[in-house]
């Protein structure tokens, strides 16, 4: 009795899977495949980001007659640090040290007062807390310009006028309702079993949210910190409508002092630019594999 042979591959004796053969895709397929238009797209969008970035960091190291003596994007003749010096000499360094002072103190109330209530709403049960949380939700559509009038007169009222208490106030008042909407979602995605398992070994409410909700949301927790944070830190707003001493301006503010009344020296405010994004450079550098995990944390669900 004959056998007719369906399979024209032969299998090893030994019976595993013989390994699929390999597809070579010839040259004109790939170029088929290739996403032209998204990969133009992509070219031109880096070239939107790039070419500022590049016209900033070469004007600061140009000087005054330099920059107006030459193309605006032609690199410097001969590169100078004067204007980096010029800042650092004009209180920089107070500057500075207030926009830091502003921006820890505005995002660590605001992360740990949202984290709290976040999990309130989240745990909790009662109409209470769906006020709470539908007022938190209104906030976000509240904007801080159409505010200020109101703002500037309760600061007045509370005699908090010309401090730098005054700027971190309203700042965590507006970055609440957003991060806890983004804190909220993510103690959401955690499974309701380990809140079970974490009741039955004994611990309480506030136990499980610092031991157990507290380091599951770590990536949302520092992607809300950061986002808060830039936000803090290069607020002109506020600063320019509660504040006025010149001693409590904030690195935004301190843009003015390269400013005169017929003229800016434009390389002396670029420069200061570049030294006010270090700290930003550096915290992204820190914190970009938190900060990516918990942007695109929603995306794997």
């Amino acid at each position: 009795m004959s056998t007719v042979l369906t399979n024209t591959e032969e299998t090893p004796a030994t019976g595993t899977k013989a390994d699929p053969p390999v597809v070579k895709l010839s040259l004109a397929t790939r170029i088929r495949r290739l996403n032209i238009p998204g990969g133009l797209g992509g070219w031109i969008w880096l070239a939107i980001i790039i070419i500022p970035v590049y016209y900033i960091v070469i004007t600061s190291l140009k000087t005054a007659e330099g920059y107006f003596g030459q193309s605006p994007l032609a690199p410097p003749t001969s590169p100078t640090l004067e204007n980096y010096q010029l800042v650092l000499e004009s209180n920089f360094a107070t500057y500075f040290m207030n926009s830091a002072f502003v921006t820890l103190g505005s995002v660590i109330p605001t992360v740990l007062i949202s984290f709290m209530a976040s999990f309130a709403i989240v745990r909790g049960r009662g109409r209470f807390l769906k006020l709470v949380n539908g007022m938190f939700l209104m906030g976000l559509a509240i904007p801080l310009q159409a505010t200020i009038i109101p703002i500037y007169l309760m600061i007045i009222r509370l005699n908090l006028y010309d401090i730098l208490l005054a700027i971190m106030l309203p700042s965590i008042a507006f970055a609440i309702p957003l991060t806890v909407l983004i804190l909220s979602n993510f103690i959401r995605d955690v499974p309701n079993e380990l809140f079970e398992s974490m009741r039955l070994d004994g611990c309480s409410e506030w136990q499980t949210m610092w031991r157990l909700a507290l380091p599951l949301t770590r990536p949302a927790i520092v992607t809300v910190s950061i986002y808060n944070g830039l936000h803090v830190w290069n607020g002109f707003l506020l600063p320019l409508v509660l504040t006025q001493n010149p001693d409590l301006r904030v690195l935004p503010l301190g843009l003015w002092t390269f400013q005169g009344e017929f003229s800016v020296n434009i390389p002396a405010v670029l420069a200061s630019v570049v030294l006010s994004t270090l700290p930003i450079l550096v915290l992204y550098v820190v914190g970009r594999r938190q900060l990516l995990s918990g942007l695109t944390a929603g995306f794997s669900k």
